[in-house]
């Protein structure tokens, strides 16, 4: 298990990143990175802390002791376990974290979990696969993933477009591995990882075998590149005025591969469009993900209903009754998350040895919350009015004693004192109006795809014969004949 000390020290390796013209130096100290890499610090401290073994940890078959997010469940009561230890995890930051580790480890776990996809299709890439695992577990590594072409002309294909190597393809192979040019994106928590994963889940053309491959490599390779977008962190000093994107904006970044040498034994796929995407689809891998994806956001989704009702609270409505009913609308959204949660694991299914949550309950799930996510924070608008908009400017204001007395009248509360309430306040805008918040908003609308994606996925595992057998039974129960027959009779 690894410390959050040892952690942060691991990422003064060297890596290239770039941020506002400048490259960085140290990411662990820049204004831009170094509370977000604190957070992330934490939560390997949580997960190694002696008084969190058993529920962070599970032991490996070597006899040692792993994170939780690299556990490979077998029954449906593991599965349960592994999920209530990245509730507490995602707990730490109120799921505002959506690349914290446990997202590629679990889908990394997943692809292992399908191993005999890979041996079917290669077995020196199945061995990579298996290697790797281990490698990463054993280590606990924090895994980002690049998985998305830059968007360019999405009328054509990676093959088509104008520059042959806008997306990472292969420029050349030889004994040792392969050396691969382009960009991917979006490198989530990339500036805080270990390790990039790097493939391609959207269905590729025949013609795009040099883009089809799957691989691991550190953030530090030499000729990788993290350009990051804007930093909201670095507009956020003060954690008071904003208290999540000034701690836990995970940033994104573009990643640009310039003659990267990857060698074989990191190597899952190679040049098979096929293979692209049945490591995802044909294994645990792109369900195990995204459900690690819902637990995330049952919990962001808690944090939002204990928003909302704090501001009932703070504003003294909470006994309206159009207030409770906004307020039991909410409740009911937040229990179908959790219930849809839940209605995965028990309707899970072995595949091979492991447990894995069912497909379509995922799938629906995703489907729901992406346009459930936009709708809880106009609620939240609605609870607050202008009370999220009207604050002092800074926290320096309370450094004034004569503003801080305007503040103690003007900011007045039932329940609350004013301090509280402008504390409060500002974590409410920092969750649902700021540009942090809005960041999150595009994130959950579209983590997962785009929404004709997910209700694509949710329309392809959807159990039609089922539905089509009870039309069909209630159709077969009655005829032309037999009506005209008692019709007959009846005259």
């Amino acid at each position: 298990m690894k410390t959050g000390e040892k952690h942060i020290a691991g990422l003064r390796d060297g890596r290239t990143v770039f941020i506002n013209g400048e490259r960085v130096d140290d990411v662990t100290r820049h204004p831009a990175f170094a509370r977000a890499v604190q957070s992330v610090g934490k939560l390997f401290d949580y997960a190694s802390a002696p008084e969190n073994q058993e529920l962070m940890t599970f032991k490996t078959p070597t006899g040692g002791r792993a994170n939780r997010i690299w556990q490979l469940p077998e029954s449906y009561a593991e599965l349960v376990e592994r999920r209530r230890a990245l509730e507490a995890w995602d707990g730490q930051h109120a799921g505002f974290l959506g690349r914290a580790p446990d997202h590629v480890a679990s889908c990394i776990a997943g692809m292992y979990m399908g191993l005999e996809v890979f041996e079917a299709y290669d077995k020196d890439r199945a061995k990579a696969l298996a290697d790797y695992y281990a490698y990463a577990r054993d280590r606990d590594l924090y895994l980002t993933y690049v998985i998305i072409n830059p968007q360019a002309d999405r009328s054509k294909s990676a093959a088509q477009q104008k520059d042959a190597f806008l997306t990472t393809g292969v420029v050349d192979q030889d004994a040792e591995g392969i050396t691969v040019r382009g960009a991917k994106m979006l490198a989530t928590g990339g500036i805080m990882a270990d390790e990039v994963f790097v493939s391609c889940i959207q269905p590729l053309q025949p013609g795009d075998e040099p883009y089809a491959l799957s691989f691991a490599i550190p953030m530090n390779t030499k000729g990788l590149t993290l350009l990051s977008r804007k930093s909201y962190e670095a507009a956020s000093p003060s954690v008071f005025d904003n208290p999540l994107s000034s701690r836990f904006d995970e940033n994104d970044a573009v990643l640009y591969f310039d003659d990267v040498k990857v060698p074989w034994d990191r190597i899952f796929v190679f040049k098979n469009v096929e293979m692209c995407q049945k490591q995802f689809h044909a294994t645990p891998a792109h369900v195990y993900q995204n459900y690690q994806a819902m637990i995330r956001l049952s919990v962001k989704v808690r944090f939002l209903l204990g928003l909302a009702r704090r501001t009932a609270e703070i504003n003294g409505i909470l006994g309206f009754p159009q207030v409770r009913e906004t307020l039991g609308q909410l409740a009911a959204e937040g229990g179908m998350i959790d219930a849809l949660v839940a209605a995965m694991e028990a309707k899970g299914y072995q595949h091979g040895r492991y447990y894995v949550p069912d497909r379509h309950t995922l799938y629906a799930a995703q489907t729901l919350t992406q346009q459930l996510y936009p709708k809880i924070l106009n609620t939240l608008r609605d609870l607050a009015g202008g009370g999220m908009i009207m604050l002092p400017s800074s926290v320096a204001d309370f450094n004034n004693p004569e503003l801080a007395s305007l503040i103690e009248r003007t900011q007045q509360s039932p329940a609350a004192s004013a301090l509280d309430k402008v504390k409060f306040y500002k974590l409410a805008w920092d969750a649902v109006g700021s540009e942090f918040a809005s960041r999150h908003q595009q994130y959950e609308m579209f983590y997962a795809g785009a929404t004709f994606v997910t209700k694509g996925h949710s329309f392809r595992c959807y159990d039609w014969n089922a539905a089509s057998a009870l039309v069909t039974h209630i159709l077969d129960g009655y005829d032309l004949a037999d009506e005209l027959g008692r019709a007959q009779a009846a005259a």
